[in-house]
């Protein structure tokens, strides 16, 4: 049998706090509207040409309409995970993502407008991060409990 090298998505994703934090700890997922009960972190694709940076914050404005941020920490490595079969054919000719976390706060919560160009979600809300696992989608749970855990020793979550 022939072993294939796996081929990752270069990618960007926001761990996102409220304009509240520090004095309120609460983190930023949204619901896919593509995929029922799909919630998640934004995130996206680096384009060709592009810094992490300016992809997130490309991403940002296109994902939540906003990207009206300030950048409070980096995971200091890149994660991936590969996509499950309901998501592969879709992402074809990627077998997952690679993916570079920041950890940002929202200048004005006010701001975000999902209602953009390139929209992928139908709602949002904020949650303490300790609750996410009850949302996020189960193929990332992995990465975000180590994303996570990371910023929380850090001392931001």
């Amino acid at each position: 049998m022939e072993n294939k090298q796996k081929k990752y998505r270069p990618n960007v994703a926001a761990v996102i706090v409220s304009s509240k934090y520090p004095l309120t700890s609460e983190i930023f997922i949204a619901s896919r509207s593509d995929i029922k009960n799909s919630w998640q972190f934004p995130q996206g694709g680096i384009d060709e040409g592009e810094t992490p940076k300016e992809a997130l914050l490309r991403e940002l404005k296109e994902e939540i309409g906003t990207n009206n941020i300030e950048i409070l920490s980096e995971y200091p490595e890149w994660v991936s995970y590969d996509f499950p079969n309901i998501v592969a054919k879709k992402m074809y000719p990627f077998d997952g993502q690679i993916q570079k976390y920041f950890l940002v706060r929202l200048k004005n919560d006010k701001k975000i407008n999902l209602k953009t160009k390139h929209s992928e979600f139908d709602k949002y809300k904020f949650i303490k991060s300790k609750d996410a696992f009850k949302h996020i989608v189960y193929f990332k749970r992995p990465i975000y409990k180590k994303v996570l855990k990371y910023f929380k020793k850090e001392g931001y979550l």
